[in-house]
Formats: C-alpha cells, structure tokens, sequence
C-alpha cells in the first residue's frame, strides 16, 4: 500500500549540510519538472516585489524570498520531518523507532509543488511555493505535474493507493485509473447516521492514521484489508463507494 500526504505549508528550519541533489531523488521520471520548477522558483526570488505578489506573502513573510533563493545550497531534513502543521504534528514522525520510520520511507509519499511526489524520508530543503501559485516562464503547476505524477504513479504501480492529500494536491497528481485507489475524507458522525466534514480535525485525523500504520506495520493491499486491518484498531473507517472511504472520528 502507498500513502499519498499533501504538504505543509510551515516547516522546521535547519537541517543537514547536505544540499538538495535533484538526480538522486526517487521518481527520476520527474528530474526536468522538479528542474524547471527549481530554476523558476530560485529565479524568482532576485524580484522581490514579484515573490511577494507570486507567493501571496504577507509582511512579516519577506524572509520567505531568501529560503527560495538559497534553495539549492540550504540544509536539508526528511520531508515527513520538515514539514510541521496539523497533519505532521500529529504523526510526529521524529519521534517515530528505526522500524516505523523505515515503514513511512517506504510506503508514504507526499505531494509537494516544488518537487513533485517525495518519500517521507527523502531529503529536502525549506521552501515556499503553494499548489495555487503560477511561478514566471512556466506553465500552471496543474499542468506542469498532472500527467508526469500519474505517469510516475502508473509506473511504481503500487497494489493500493490511500489518498489523503487535498483537492488542490490532488489535482497536481491524479491517481492513475490503472492503480487501485480510494480517497480519504474524514468527518464526523452524529450519532443519527449523519455524517459532516471536518477541517482541523481533518488534518490531524489523517496524521494519526498514518502514525498508527507507521507503528503497527499491516500487510496491507485492498480495501478490504485496510478495512479489516482498521477494524482491528479500533479506527472507524466505512465504504462509501469504490473510491472512497469515510475516516470517522
């Protein structure tokens, strides 16, 4: 099974001395989008006024520009590391034994608009760019990894793909129709067989699902193991068609 996380648009500062090396990450398939991509976003920073504008950044964000410039010689850390916010606190990944990391590097991926598809053990530098943003010289990220993602994914074919990103990071990767999928929505029950979505707690359910697989490590490959397996923890997950699933907490 392949876990697929959006990101986060806060994340932890420093790293290791090793700088980014986009030909050794994995998807090689993606080096030219995560070249351009790079290029563009380090480009854009000698404009600042531009950034500003590109990146949608507010007056105490100005230091965001220099992240962006110095994007290929900064420190790097894991993905599942640098990222913070709701969903990363939540599975806390550095907190993670040897056997439950070596889990997320190998079954958990996210979705990143500079990089494309990452492990969660992949290092990376701190960065700023959303999935909305339009960066100069290129095209929409939509168009940039939308048919690169899913080539990528329809390439890996992995058994099954649980998708917890948003609509904007789905969208920057399609799941292919030639991998089994199901998507994650997270909501609330009633009590009445009524159901609602959630935003916070949206975030932070969907990092603790992925910290309990981390940490019990199923053989999982169908929906229905995932659901057995979910059964079996306690973890409230009900079928609402072929493609998704409800996560209720």
């Amino acid at each position: 099974m392949l876990v697929l996380l959006p990101p986060s648009e806060t994340k932890r500062s420093g790293g290791f001395a090793q700088p980014l090396d986009l030909a050794q990450m994995s998807y090689s398939s993606l080096t030219p989008q995560r070249e351009a991509v790079v290029r563009s976003l380090v480009a854009l920073s000698d404009d600042p006024l531009s950034a500003t504008r590109v990146l949608k950044l507010g007056p105490k964000q100005i230091g965001e520009i220099e992240v962006n410039a110095t994007l290929r010689e900064s420190p790097t850390m894991p993905a599942a590391d640098r990222y913070t916010g709701v969903l990363f606190d939540a599975l806390d990944a550095v907190s993670l034994d040897g056997a439950a990391r070596r889990w997320l590097s190998s079954h958990v991926r996210i979705q990143c608009a500079p990089f494309g598809l990452v492990g969660a053990l992949e290092k990376i530098p701190s960065y700023r760019l959303g999935a909305s943003a339009s960066l100069p010289g290129l095209p929409s990220l939509k168009r940039v990894w939308a048919d690169a993602v899913s080539a990528a994914l329809h390439e890996a074919s992995p058994r099954l793909v649980l998708d917890m990103r948003s609509e904007a990071y789905v969208a920057l990767g399609p799941v292919p129709a030639t991998v089994p999928s199901v998507y994650v929505r997270v909501v609330s029950d009633s009590g009445e067989g009524e159901v609602r979505a959630l935003n916070h707690f949206n975030k932070h359910a969907k990092g603790a699902l992925v910290r309990l697989l981390a940490t019990s490590r199923p053989r999982v490959s169908t929906l229905t193991g995932l659901l057995r397996w979910a059964s079996s923890e306690g973890v409230n997950m009900r079928v609402t068609n072929d493609t998704e699933v409800l996560l209720i907490v």
